[in-house]
């Protein structure tokens, strides 16, 4: 996957370094991680690499749209590169499990504002909360507040 992130990182505009490569790695293996565990993975395959330049790394990949900032109330920013889709996430209030969800109505933005106030709006952001079928399974309550701690469903694309 290598190239792919390298063709990727150049068509982005960015210079191919490893820890670029690292973390894009991570990202690819692990979608909606926070950046702590991007850290420990990406430090796996690359042990000299700092969290700061792991952060600088989400940063960059961040503004040229190379990876999607998610962040959901009570709980720490996710990171992944599904990007360019406009699509939505499901998010467990036991587990804190996150799964992508296709656009909920149509093309992007999906969902139109009932006033603009003069904006272009060009992309919806949705976060749907529930029960994962693991945490009914197991009869978790919800929480009242998202957990921090969670695991990823993949979901569509991911």
């Amino acid at each position: 996957m290598e190239t792919t992130w390298a063709h990727r990182l150049r068509d982005a505009g960015l210079r191919v370094t490893r820890p670029r490569l690292a973390v894009l790695d991570a990202l690819a293996g692990h979608p909606h991680a926070d950046a702590d565990t991007l850290v420990t993975v990406a430090r796996a395959a690359h042990p000299t690499l700092s969290p700061q330049a792991v952060y600088g790394v989400l940063r960059a990949l961040v503004a040229v749209g190379l990876a999607r900032r998610v962040e959901p109330a009570g709980a720490p920013a996710l990171y992944e590169v599904r990007v360019g889709d406009n699509h939505h996430h499901l998010v467990c209030r036991s587990c804190g499990g996150v799964t992508d969800v296709d656009c909920t109505v149509g093309a992007a933005p999906c969902l139109s504002p009932s006033e603009a106030s003069g904006f272009v709006v060009d992309e919806a952001e949705v976060v749907f909360w529930g029960l994962c079928p693991d945490c009914q399974d197991a009869g978790r309550p919800a929480a009242a507040v998202p957990v921090a701690q969670h695991h990823n469903r993949g979901g569509t694309g991911a």
